[in-house]
């Protein structure tokens, strides 16, 4: 767990032995020829256990296309994408899919809650099929929700929605937790508790935790900071200490 200074921000997550993820000339080619799109060009990275990362950049700049790569939803056109010892640039569909179903949690701007079920229920798919996974009741505990196991997705506002998502990603304890535009819906209020739910997660749970947004201002909750454009890795800035989310001036 990272200590808390005196401001209320915690201590950055300094890397452990060995990356996570370990990127070397990633590369993603859509079309050809004359229609031919680099979505990445070449991306060099790491990124460490129990980092909370964010991704920077303009829509178009690589951002989500990275993601999809980190999280097994799609392969690299070249380049080196490894995950602790697997390499996830040729690994075939049997062997994608036990590694997002074991090791990677997602988080996306819509929620994806099945309207049928209730809050525990819709949590409780995931840890039918994790090896380890936390009760429904802990993980929605975990995002401040605990009273409101039994709601139907109709009965809760957007974000708590969104913070039965995240309950349902993180109950599974991934090692990777993966975040594309996870406040994009929501109003600022409302986004600060979303950041505060996963930055709970991240510390109590230790899992790596890579969130996509074009907001700069949630960069200064993050360990590390990395800006995207045109397919590219063009700047990285480390925090010192990371901002509690409701201390970011939006």
């Amino acid at each position: 767990m990272n200590p808390v200074s005196a401001s209320g921000s915690r201590a950055s997550a300094a890397p452990s032995d060995g990356p996570v993820f370990h990127v070397r000339g990633l590369t993603k080619i859509y079309g050809e020829g004359t229609a031919e799109v680099r979505a990445l060009d070449g991306v060099d990275l790491d990124l460490n256990a129990g980092e909370l990362v964010v991704l920077l950049g303009p829509s178009g700049s690589g951002k989500t296309t990275l993601l999809n790569q980190l999280g097994g939803l799609d392969i690299p056109t070249a380049g080196e994408l490894r995950y602790r010892a697997m390499d996830l640039t040729h690994a075939n569909e049997v062997q994608l899919t036990l590694y997002r179903r074991q090791s990677v949690g997602f988080i996306f701007q819509f929620y994806n809650l099945i309207p049928s079920l209730t809050a525990r229920e819709n949590v409780g798919l995931i840890t039918e099929i994790a090896s380890n996974p936390l009760p429904p009741e802990t993980a929605l505990e975990m995002v401040g929700l605990g009273a409101r196991l039994d709601h139907f997705p109709a009965q809760l506002s957007g974000g708590e929605q969104q913070r039965v998502a995240i309950a349902r990603a993180i109950a599974k304890r991934p090692e990777v937790l993966l975040c594309d535009e996870p406040t994009g819906a929501l109003d600022v209020k409302t986004g600060i508790v979303v950041l505060e739910a996963l930055e709970r997660a991240n510390r109590e749970l230790g899992t790596l935790t890579v969130v996509i947004t074009h907001n700069a201002v949630m960069a200064d909750m993050a360990d590390r900071v990395i800006r995207f454009m045109d397919g590219k890795v063009v700047s990285e800035q480390r925090n010192a200490v990371r901002a509690a989310p409701a201390t970011l001036r939006w």
